[in-house]
């Protein structure tokens, strides 16, 4: 008690004080010492005492009740300590957390269809004909209930919390107008109209979500903006017959009644017609054709923009389909117009005027419309949604997360572009859902009181702001954030370019025959200001600099020098180290991904320095399990890899050297995610079987690259997650630690990404559990598993959890592999299919793997001849490893390994190097001249003189001919 009564704010101790004298003698010993320890650690202990007396005190038996269920006492002092509205409900209808709780879907997002069901089930309760708004109302928040602490205690992320608030809203939506459709319909008789057959047609009505709801991204507290559109004019068919427009006004008038009716539960929501044709002006609903001619000949470019997001939420799907599908043509341009990012950039400058207007001389801090603010991200989004969406279809998508990733995967943001803008927004609709969720309130604004900004940090989610928040790391943070999207704003909107997809600069014109300046003319593009500031503040750096033959990435590091000059420590380094000097612009001229890591983290030149200082030193695992926050962890990751790839490009590493160093780092990221996981998930969870002390019992497993050693720069990581059939009562905790692991690994953060997870090689697919257990797995490959998974689980191991119970199951389950397919012979003709099968799918678009003659050749034969002879069990065998048993087995000829050797090595070096080039994988050659001259400068360093003796294509060709030719002789039928 003394510790929770720490935890409260000074003014309100006694009162406090009063409040569990009142209620803790309701309770058990046990109980009571959970629920002190609970509220002492909630983000608002005073809030979260308040309700819990005032609950005490109105029901006494219900409150003894509940508190003693399973896992209902934190999810009281949750609600308690999150909302006050939902605390005030709670007070009215303390049972909604236990049926939210015990629901068997809590763990799971809602569908529309779903939420639907359970509307409609909880109408019928009420009577029939149109809902009753209170009833509607309270509906609403006893989903927003179930949302929020699926949301607060980590059953969800951000974008499952805010589709589902989408889902919910839809349902309302779709079922408050199908009964007022349908009670007009009895008094009018159905709408309908002739189509251009002369044949009598049913006209149906559209609901047209836009703005946040369009892009399924709701807020908790939010307008709905909504367009209305039915399908052609016409009449009624009824007795008293009407015009189809005059029935389906007649309906909107009544929906929108509906929906934002004030009632003892509080509106269900507002709602904005004000984006529809003609705006306020307009009518409030329009034919499909009408709106058609409008966004023909009359729209103004906002109004085309808006339509991004916009989808049918409800009613009838045909006439909004119809109409969306007509304007999709008008919103995204064909051609980079940069006239439409200007228009953008125009509108945004108005906000902030009206913004300025509205608060003269205000402190106020906006979230949404402050510069750096979430407006200013989704404005960017649109704006390259437009520009771009014309010859990228695939970057069309109303949701800003979704977008952002879709703008990434074609190159039009880059990896610190995407990271910064997703991370920025992330934290930002965070920020917003905890400013929206205390009251039920639409604001953006921040609180001004210190306390009421201390409260605020600690209701974040403990990956924004760690495990220790405060008002001055969350001030902090988001300051952090609005630089970072106005830094991106302002060179991508108004620079119109971003600089990872820059193109080279063209080649100059030949100059006339002078005498050059030597102070001016530099052929390696650096600038002449910048030398002669060196000559001065660094003179040894600019001798150095003189004799670097830097041509691609000159610019690039002439801006890195700019940030070095401000730090004079960094200065000294280059300028007393000249080796130092030549690995930095080593790593500029030959990889357009370590360019622009050091400009987006220039402190990476600290882990150059250690290159020359201690190379080949990697963390030890005492750092690693020093660890304790996500954020520390990826930039751990950052740094470790930069330097790994850094010494194979500066010291020409051998490069499965290389891959087995980043395999050992990703095993230890996975290690770490694990532990910090396990601890975060067990603080909340209370649905343990008595006694049960979870350490290290579930098992994770590595496939593929990863399986193998063979990780690098910008893989997947192929994990599954197993646990042991003795802990079977505790697969639900389990499984979110695994959610937990991949989410802490994958998520896309200002402190940048590590690596995606995919865990879609587990039995069943995607299909299957995210975590099953032993026995379930080696049922499954005894009896069900197709040869592809058999062999998948052959280049496999334990990474994270009980590695040795983790390796004895992976030896049971090879086992099982070579009963199944490696005595029975079948193997030979089953492999040698699917390999032909992944050639004809993927070979065009990733030749160097999946090609005729590709790496997946040298893998699928060495796979093969490993089934055929005994089935011995390795732990891990990287590709030189595997060649070198099998030779010694007598499996290989000596002259064939001594080739697969060279091949799998030129492979191996010839991925590294465009993904050096890059940051990501890459299936083909690169047909830039430039990309490839680095990339055959960088295979120069990790190949054998022999592998490097002609062209990098010719080298290809030839190698290419002769993997094919070992394959079809291993596999001759």
């Amino acid at each position: 008690m003394h510790r929770l009564l720490e935890a409260t704010s000074l003014r309100n101790r006694d009162r406090a004080l009063a409040n569990l004298t009142g209620f803790l003698p309701h309770l058990a010993e046990d109980l009571q010492s959970r629920l002190l320890s609970l509220l002492a650690n909630c983000p608002d202990p005073d809030s979260a005492v308040h309700y819990m007396a005032r609950f005490a005190s109105s029901n006494p038996p219900e409150f003894q009740r509940l508190m003693a269920a399973p896992g209902l006492i934190s999810s009281f002092v949750t609600v308690f300590a999150q909302s006050k509205f939902l605390s005030e409900e709670i007070l009215l209808n303390a049972g909604w957390i236990e049926q939210a709780v015990t629901d068997r879907d809590f763990h799971r997002m809602l569908f529309p269809e779903e939420m639907e069901l359970r509307l409609e089930e909880f109408l019928l309760q009420h009577g029939s004909g149109i809902p009753n708004a209170l009833h509607v109302a309270q509906f609403r928040r006893q989903q927003i209930l179930r949302i929020l602490l699926r949301d607060v205690t980590g059953f969800c992320n951000l974008a499952e919390a805010t589709e589902e608030l989408s889902n919910l809203a839809d349902a309302i939506l779709h079922v408050t107008f199908r009964h007022i459709r349908d009670e007009l319909t009895k008094k009018y008789g159905s709408p309908c109209y002739l189509d251009p057959s002369g044949i009598v047609r049913q006209c149906e009505f559209s609901v047209i979500a836009l703005g946040k709801l369009g892009g399924q991204e709701l807020n908790y507290s939010s307008d709905i903006d909504l367009m209305f559109v039915y399908s052609a004019n016409g009449e009624t068919s009824g007795e008293r017959s009407i015009s189809n427009k005059e029935f389906y006004k007649k309906a909107a008038v009544q929906y929108t009644g509906l929906l934002s009716t004030y009632t003892a539960e509080g509106m269900c929501y507002r709602v904005d017609l004000r984006l529809r044709p003609e705006g306020k002006l307009g009518e409030l609903c329009i034919s499909t054709q009408g709106a058609k001619n409008y966004y023909r000949n009359r729209a103004r470019d906002w109004e085309l923009q808006m339509l991004i997001k916009a989808r049918v939420a409800a009613g009838d799907r045909t006439p909004g389909r119809e109409l969306l599908d007509y304007a999709e043509p008008l919103i995204y341009s064909s051609t980079l117009d940069f006239s439409a990012v200007e228009a953008v950039s125009q509108t945004r400058e108005r906000i902030q005027e009206k913004l300025q207007q509205r608060k003269p001389g205000a402190k106020e801090i906006d979230i949404k419309l402050a510069r750096g603010g979430i407006r200013d991200i989704e404005f960017l989004v649109q704006c390259l949604q437009r520009l771009h969406g014309g010859r990228e279809p695939w970057v069309r998508h109303g949701g800003t997360l979704h977008a952002l990733f879709r703008l990434r995967d074609k190159n039009l943001l880059s990896d610190v572009e995407y990271s910064r803008l997703y991370s920025a927004y992330e934290f930002l609709r965070h920020l917003e859902h905890r400013l929206q969720f205390e009251e039920d309130r639409q604001t953006h604004t921040l609180p001004h009181g210190r306390d009421a900004l201390e409260v605020l940090a600690r209701r974040m989610p403990v990956q924004e702001l760690g495990s220790q928040p405060s008002a001055a790391r969350l001030m902090s943070r988001l300051n952090e954030y609005f630089d970072d999207v106005r830094e991106i704003y302002e060179r991508v909107i108004h620079a119109q370019q971003p600089m990872y997809y820059s193109n080279p600069d063209p080649a100059p014109e030949p100059a006339p025959a002078s005498e050059p300046d030597p102070a001016h003319a530099r052929s390696d593009g650096l600038d002449g200001n910048l030398i002669r500031f060196l000559d001065q503040r660094a003179p040894a750096l600019a001798a150095t600099l003189a004799h670097t033959n830097l041509r691609r990435g000159a610019k690039a590091f002439a801006r890195y020098l700019e940030w070095v000059v401000p730090h004079p420590e960094w200065l000294q380094w280059l300028d007393s180290d000249s080796v130092l000097t030549a690995y930095l612009a080593d790593l500029f001229e030959h990889s357009i991904y370590f360019s622009e890591q050091l400009m987006s983290h220039p402190d990476l030149i600290e882990e150059l320095r250690k290159i020359r200082r201690t190379p080949g030193r990697d963390a030890s695992i005492e750092e690693a399990l020093a660890i304790d926050d996500a954020n520390e962890l990826r930039r751990f990751y950052r740094r470790e890899m930069f330097r790994i790839q850094a010494e194979s490009v500066c010291l020409g590493a051998n490069v499965f050297q290389t891959l087995l160093r980043t395999s050992n780092l990703a095993d230890t990221a996975i290690q770490c995610a694990y532990r910090l996981s396990l601890q975060e998930v067990s603080q909340t969870w209370s649905q343990w079987t008595p006694g049960y002390m979870p350490s290290g019992q579930m098992m994770v497993i590595a496939l593929g690259r990863l399986g193998m050693r063979e990780f690098d720069l910008g893989s997947d990581a192929d994990l599954v997650f197993v646990l042991p059939d003795s802990d079977a009562a505790e697969l639900q905790f389990w499984t979110r630690v695994a959610a937990k692991i991949i989410d802490w690994l994958s998520a896309y953060t200002r402190e940048g990404f590590m690596f995606a997870v995919d865990t879609r090689l587990r039995p069943n697919g995607r299909e299957g559990e995210l975590v099953q257990l032993a026995g379930a797995y080696e049922t499954y490959f005894a009896n069900r598993a197709e040869a592809w998974e058999g062999i998948t689980y052959m280049k496999s191991r334990a990474v994270a959890g009980n590695l040795d119970h983790g390796t004895q199951f992976l030896n049971a389950i090879q086992e099982l592999d070579w009963r199944r397919y490696g005595q029975s012979g079948r193997s030979q003709m089953q492999l040698r299919q699917m390999r032909l099968r992944l050639e004809k799918e993927q070979g065009a678009d990733n030749p160097l793997k999946a090609g005729e003659g590709g790496y997946y050749d040298i893998d699928f034969a060495l796979m093969y001849l490993r089934l055929k002879g005994a089935g011995i069990f390795f732990k891990v065998l990287n590709t030189p490893e595997r060649i070198d048993i099998l030779e010694k087995m007598g499996h290989l000829e000596r002259s064939d390994a001594a080739f697969l050797r060279d091949a799998a090595t030129f492979y191996r070096a010839l991925d590294h190097g465009l993904r050096l080039l890059t940051g990501q994988a890459e299936g083909m050659l690169p047909k830039s001249q430039a990309q490839l001259e680095m990339l055959s400068g960088l295979l120069t360093r990790w190949t054998p003189d022999h592998l490097h003796d002609q062209p990098v294509e010719d080298e290809l060709v030839q190698i290419r001919h002769r993997t094919r030719e070992v394959f079809d002789r291993l596999f001759a039928i």
